[in-house]
């Protein structure tokens, strides 16, 4: 039988309300590339990097087969809106 595969990549930039330089502290921001990819990790979306300067982050990221693009946005976009 054969089979179909894909891997679909998402490059999406996050950026600080008004775009305030609120990652300034590279201990602060490390720790919050971290977590974004974990967030990531856990919704099956492997997150292959992770970088950024003070007022914005860039994840990579592979898009898994149980989530799509929206949803992975909103739970991302949820937790890191604490």
């Amino acid at each position: 039988m054969p089979q179909s595969l894909s891997a679909v990549y998402m490059h999406v930039v996050f950026s600080t309300k008004n775009r305030f330089p609120f990652l300034t502290n590279d201990t602060m921001r490390e720790a919050t590339h971290r977590y974004l990819a974990g967030v990531s990790n856990q919704l099956a979306c492997p997150a292959l990097e992770v970088g950024g300067v003070a007022d914005h982050v860039h994840l990579l990221v592979r898009l898994g087969r149980s989530t799509n693009q929206a949803e992975w946005v909103k739970e991302v976009k949820r937790a890191s809106n604490i």
